[in-house]
């Protein structure tokens, strides 16, 4: 006990009472009770179990918690949760309420109306629901949220992954030149030139005899009585061929073979064999 009581008073920094549980410390020191001066809001340890971002929310979460039918609505119920909601909101944030008491009495007038006869339009058609105003705006608001949670569901960067980040040593890391499109195409352009300068032309030579074509010359004059003169030139076997098919057709003129005639100026040429009179007896 002794040794207790030197140990209580003896060193002013500790606690004078040893066998409780601290509740708290400030500034490092332990707090066994709570100060009768703390000031703490009412609403400071209150927790909203449920979170909505408007009137159509709470309205929409109402019904589908109860497994309503949203294109027929029991205004009745729906209605009395909804207003217990809201006189818990206004009780604590009078200005968050006022929009929520907008759609009260939203609710109230349609039921009003429902419980009223219904009344008949000009043309006898059949009166339009009071809800379908109502219902129209809760399917398009979940059509929204649908369609905001899918994309809240789209991996993110910073949220669900991360980049990756490599560094690389910049005295291991080649350094390019940047290379302009232009500079390129004039660099091809080079290439193409100096590739037309190098062109090797290999000349072949062909052995065309004018013997020969003299007879194939004859050949295609038998038995016709006039060859127009481009007739006789077969194109498709080159230049050398036609020279040689000329001058056999000379070779030929100069030795009385054959006649080259012309009606008049300018006018097509014509070959055929040259007439021998036979001598008479």
């Amino acid at each position: 006990m002794e040794t207790l009581a030197t140990l209580a008073g003896g060193d002013a920094a500790s606690p004078q009472v040893i066998d409780q549980v601290a509740v708290a410390r400030l500034y490092g020191e332990p707090l066994f009770k709570l100060p009768t001066d703390l000031y703490i809001p009412p609403d400071a340890l209150e927790v909203f179990l449920e979170a909505f971002e408007g009137p159509l929310d709470l309205l929409l979460y109402l019904i589908r918690k109860q497994n309503f039918n949203i294109l027929d609505i029991p205004l009745a119920s729906v209605t009395r949760q909804y207003l217990d909601y809201v006189d818990q909101i206004r009780r604590h944030n009078l200005e968050l309420a006022s929009e929520y008491l907008l759609m009260a009495a939203m609710l109230i007038e349609i039921k009003s109306r429902m419980l009223l006869p219904p009344k008949k339009s000009a043309d006898g058609s059949e009166p339009e629901d009071p809800r379908a105003e109502l219902v129209r705006r809760l399917i398009e608001y979940e059509q929204i949220k649908l369609a905001a949670a899918g994309l809240d569901r789209i991996p993110v960067l910073g949220r669900d992954f991360q980049r990756a980040q490599v560094h690389v040593e910049q005295a291991l890391e080649p350094v390019w030149p940047a290379v302009n499109a232009d500079d390129l195409r004039a660099a091809w352009a080079d290439i193409l030139k100096r590739a037309r300068l190098n062109q090797h032309h290999t000349i072949s030579r062909e052995q065309l005899s004018v013997r020969e074509h003299m007879s194939i010359v004859l050949r295609r004059l038998q038995g016709k009585r006039f060859v127009e003169f481009h007739d006789l030139f077969d194109t498709r076997r080159g230049t050398p061929v036609l020279v040689v098919t000329f001058i056999a057709m000379l070779e030929l003129s100069r030795e009385h073979l054959l006649e080259v005639t012309q009606a008049e100026a300018f006018a097509p040429i014509y070959v055929r064999l040259a007439y021998s009179e036979r001598p008479t007896a």
